[in-house]
């Protein structure tokens, strides 16, 4: 009896055991994230340990202990050693072929004179073939040291660099995007010349050929004008748009943004991701604004509608529209004069009422609205138009179809508030106000610097979303120099030493949200990621330092330590 009791109470601890094994989780999380400073953006739980994730969403958050319990046989822990994890970075605007091309042409973003353009040319010219084109971008007039000799509306002209090209048409792009430079075989591939500018000016509506006192073209296109010569620069090939796009995904990883907002692109590149995406080369997250200038493709839009990836990787419904230039070029649209221009606006780079069109049939079809408006008389032009399609579809609350101004930077006291009131959303570069202040002030004048330029705490206090951005390649698509200058407001070389009108700057928070759960709501996607929360996406970018809390500049000597999407750790810096 006791032998039949014993056998029967083992057969019975057994089962148990058995049962106990199989109720409880074999393997545990994928990942477990310990010994962090981890920066979740939910208010309720701030600043946590750790992190746990499986099949690529995070289902705990804790402490180093807490965390560690969940461990399974087959969990990877990864020690952060202190380093600091916060949601991934979203890049709420940029251009990413144009980060790839820039790797792959003359890249002058960081030319400091003429003359070093100049320099640049003449090795690219030694290199090419006679007749090859010379092409590149980044140049800005004024972030040089000096003014060059000669200079037309602070303009360099095109006689040196035609010196040291005169086989080769040379076609520079300003940093901005919204000027370019070319040599004298440029424009005369293209018929530019003194006699001939009368008769193009019916071509360049929307823009200019700058000229000098006697009437000749200085090589310096602004705006619409650009497509003059922008037109014959042979096209891109199929091979080499994929090997620009390869680059730019390595680039945005290296950086820590895990998430792209593209700011306007065609069907082509549309296709590209989804190839990548099928191969498995995608890796970053991206939200693509179709190009307004391509009338035919948002017909084609509006009638199947917007395509929203269930696997977040590739998803498109929003418009982009190019309403105006840009500050540096004086291209920007304004209500008054610039101060050192006189009796010049700026340029409405699109009609207006494409502006109304584009929105109602956006509201009509699912689409959002993201208009490109940096002064304060396009600010004022979109938002009219914005308004007045809200009214023609009073079902529709304007604050969910969540219509966007790209840049926002320099508003009108007066059409602040309506960001707030109508629900539209600030997409602004923080490091457009490093970059362009210094110089800016010239442009607009101490009291529209200070009463609406960069205004991102009267922009908060309205009620609106401002997302944060570099709108690279026009700036390095780097975001800790504009979460420096989100907090800070001075110069990446720290001046002034008080900043720039700091009562407009934002909090650390502030421009961490800006960056992470503002910028998903950008995108309608902050139900999905943007916060280190149960039930979300496991995308975290890491730090070496504490950005939170150490010293401003710090911030600016800050690396990324790793980019993880889909819990996958994607990059890794070398110690």
């Amino acid at each position: 009896m006791n032998s039949v009791f014993k056998r029967l109470v083992v057969l019975l601890t057994i089962i148990c055991f058995v049962s106990i094994q199989s109720c409880t989780p074999k393997d545990g999380p994928d990942t477990v994230f310990i010994n962090g400073s981890v920066y979740t953006v939910n208010q309720n739980n701030a600043v946590v340990q750790a992190v746990a994730v499986k099949d690529g969403m995070i289902t705990a958050v804790g402490t180093t202990e807490e965390i560690s319990k969940l461990k399974g046989k087959k969990t990877k822990v990864v020690d952060l050693n202190g380093k600091t994890m916060t949601p991934g970075f979203i890049e709420s605007h940029a251009h990413l072929m144009g980060i790839g091309y820039n790797k792959l042409e003359l890249d002058l973003m960081y030319v400091k004179s003429y003359d070093e353009l100049v320099e640049k040319v003449a090795e690219a010219v030694e290199k090419a073939e006679p007749g090859q084109w010379i092409t590149g971008r980044g140049w800005h007039q004024d972030k040089w040291i000096k003014v060059p000799e000669n200079a037309v509306n602070g303009f360099q002209t095109h006689e040196k660099v035609s010196a040291v090209s005169p086989d080769n048409p040379v076609y520079l792009r300003h940093a901005s995007g919204h000027a370019s430079f070319a040599n004298a075989k440029a424009m005369e591939l293209a018929g530019v010349n003194r006699l001939s500018i009368e008769s193009l000016s019916g071509e360049v509506e929307g823009g200019e050929i700058i000229k000098d006192k006697l009437g000749n073209p200085t090589g310096i296109f602004t705006e619409r004008a650009s497509a003059l010569i922008g037109k014959l620069v042979p096209a891109e090939t199929e091979e080499r748009a994929e090997q620009a796009l390869e680059m730019a995904i390595q680039e945005l990883l290296e950086k820590g943004i895990t998430s792209f907002h593209d700011a306007g692109s065609g069907q082509a590149f549309i296709d590209r991701l989804q190839r990548f995406k099928e191969q498995g080369k995608l890796k970053i997250r991206q939200y693509v604004m179709l190009t307004g200038r391509s009338p035919e493709l948002l017909e084609q839009w509006y009638e199947k509608g917007p395509m929203i990836d269930p696997d977040h990787m590739i998803t498109v419904r929003s418009i982009k529209l190019h309403c105006d230039g840009a500050l540096g070029p004086r291209g920007a649209w304004l209500l008054e004069e610039y101060t050192d221009r006189h009796d010049h606006f700026g340029h409405e780079t699109l009609p207006m009422q494409v502006v109304s069109e584009v929105s109602e049939k956006a509201l009509a079809s699912g689409f959002q609205v993201c208009s490109h408006a940096i002064g304060d008389r396009a600010n004022r032009e979109v938002l009219d138009r914005y308004e007045a399609a809200f009214k023609k579809f009073p079902d529709i609350n304007s604050k969910d179809v969540r219509f966007r101004i790209e840049h926002a930077q320099h508003l009108n006291v007066n059409d602040i508030p309506r960001f707030g009131e109508m629900g539209i959303v600030a997409a602004m570069q923080a490091v457009h106000m490093s970059s362009d202040r210094p110089w800016a002030i010239d442009r607009l004048g101490k009291d529209r610097i200070e009463e609406g330029a960069y205004v991102w705490q009267k922009l908060l206090q309205s009620g609106a979303k401002i997302i944060n951005g570099t709108d690279a390649p026009v700036e390095p698509v780097d975001p800790l120099p504009s979460f420096f200058a989100s907090v800070a407001r001075k110069t990446l070389k720290g001046l002034p030493e008080g900043g720039y009108e700091t009562d407009q700057s934002m909090s650390r928070d502030e421009a961490l949200r800006s960056f992470t759960l503002d910028a998903a709501f950008g995108e309608f996607d902050e139900d999905f990621k943007g916060s280190i929360e149960v039930g979300k996406a496991a995308d975290f970018t890491v730090f070496d330092k504490n950005i939170m809390t150490i010293p401003e500049m710090e911030i600016l000597n800050t690396k990324v330590a790793m980019t993880i999407i889909n819990g996958e750790v994607l990059y890794q810096a070398k110690n």
